[in-house]
């Protein structure tokens, strides 16, 4: 199983970032980050296939968890 994460290309800023994205998914691996396999142009998006993660987005995850500074602290170390 795999993941895709669809980038709409609209605007040039959009194109800067997803490149971004890609540069560093693909140039730096590590265990605690979803690791990037491939990433294909279909008409104006650019999807990204990554490693599937059963928990969701990060986002998702931020929201439902509440974390005191500290914690914050530990996760942005790591």
């Amino acid at each position: 199983q795999v993941a895709i994460k669809k980038m709409v290309l609209q605007e040039e800023m959009c194109k800067e970032l997803a490149v971004n994205e890609i540069v560093v998914m693909r140039d730096n691996r590590n265990p605690n980050i979803v690791t990037y396999l491939d990433s294909y142009l279909v008409g104006a998006e650019v999807w990204l296939a990554m490693e599937f993660m059963d928990s969701g987005t990060l986002c998702d995850v931020l929201r439902a968890v509440y974390l005191e500074e500290g914690q914050i602290g530990a996760v942005c170390r790591e």
